[in-house]
């Protein structure tokens, strides 16, 4: 099995969620077989930025919340690569949230995965995003002033067509998420609840597990995976009001919050065609050369691309 890992030296803190959310891609892509050179990362900014660094594939450090177009732009050039993008919660749903919703509308097939811990943790620990509000993490001098947004809901409003929650200290479960968003035909988003030890002292591991409230001797942890109670996140039609019925039971579940928390796939419909069919049912040519495949020189660089064949396509 090929690895993923890279030797370059990682610098994150010790016991920070983004090791479970490394480890579960490296895993996922190793599982997959898929070869390295048929892969392509981006990041954005924030501790989550450095991930390309740490897995053996093309890496490409991106702008602050400007990874889904760069890596958007990767997919549609060239088709044939399996593309993944990861950032913080505060890169791609504070400053990247535009592109984060329009991403969603176009249902390229590649897969997104947030770091989601609740601070800006590279910045010492601005409240981000997804920190609700009245909350004070301990870098903080008075209690978050805003409203919490809600990751999976907006994913659903926005058109993503695989809709996840993990949880970094699961590596096995978010294993299996990331591969199930890989094999999906269209865009798979995957929120990833981790904690930030330097950071936020509210949403810690031990809170997580429950270890705050024992139950039995035992702590009773608040995550817990929706397929172990029989949830059914998938569409298995094409009626568009069965779909809507899958959406707003997703929608539903995301507002679960506090005493237990759902992880798992919240929506999967395979019945939306992927941005790359609506463009090879309009461009054909488009499937048989896409622009990065297509030869530009020849050995002595003199340039031979030719666009003849979307000219024909549009003649009328």
């Amino acid at each position: 099995m090929v690895s993923f890992r890279t030797a370059v030296h990682n610098d994150w803190c010790p016991g920070c969620g983004d090791f479970g959310i490394l480890s579960s891609i490296q895993m996922a892509l190793a599982e997959l077989q898929i070869e390295p050179s048929r892969v392509a990362i981006f990041s954005g900014i924030g501790c989550s930025g450095k991930t390309p660094h740490y897995i053996n594939t093309y890496g490409i450090h991106t702008l602050h919340g400007r990874s889904l177009p760069f890596a958007i732009g990767a997919k549609l050039a060239n088709p044939t690569l399996t593309v993944l993008a990861v950032g913080g919660d505060g890169d791609g749903l504070g400053i990247g949230a535009g592109h984060f919703v329009n991403t969603g509308r176009r249902n390229v097939d590649f897969t997104y995965i947030v770091f989601d811990n609740g601070v800006y943790g590279l910045t010492k620990g601005q409240a981000s995003p997804t920190l609700a509000r009245d909350l004070k993490t301990k870098s903080l001098p008075r209690p978050n002033i805003n409203d919490a947004i809600n990751p999976i809901a907006i994913a659903v409003a926005a058109g993503y067509t695989f809709i996840a929650r993990g949880y970094a200290y699961d590596t096995r479960h978010l294993k299996e998420l990331i591969k199930k968003g890989i094999q999906h035909k269209g865009s798979a988003f995957i929120d990833v609840l981790q904690p930030c030890p330097t950071y936020n002292d509210i949403t810690t591991k031990e809170w997580f597990g429950g270890e705050d409230r024992i139950v039995d001797g035992k702590p009773l942890p608040r995550v817990y995976k929706l397929e172990d109670e029989g949830y059914d996140p998938l569409v298995k039609s094409a009626d568009p009001d069965e779909a809507s019925r899958k959406k707003l039971e997703a929608i539903a579940k995301s507002f679960e919050w506090g005493e237990r928390i759902p992880i798992g796939v919240f929506y999967q419909n395979p019945f939306i065609p992927s941005y790359e069919e609506r463009i090879a049912a309009r461009i054909p040519s488009y499937t048989r050369s896409p622009p990065a495949l297509q030869p530009i020189a020849d050995k002595n660089n003199r340039p031979i691309a030719s666009i003849d064949d979307i000219f024909e396509e549009f003649l009328v």
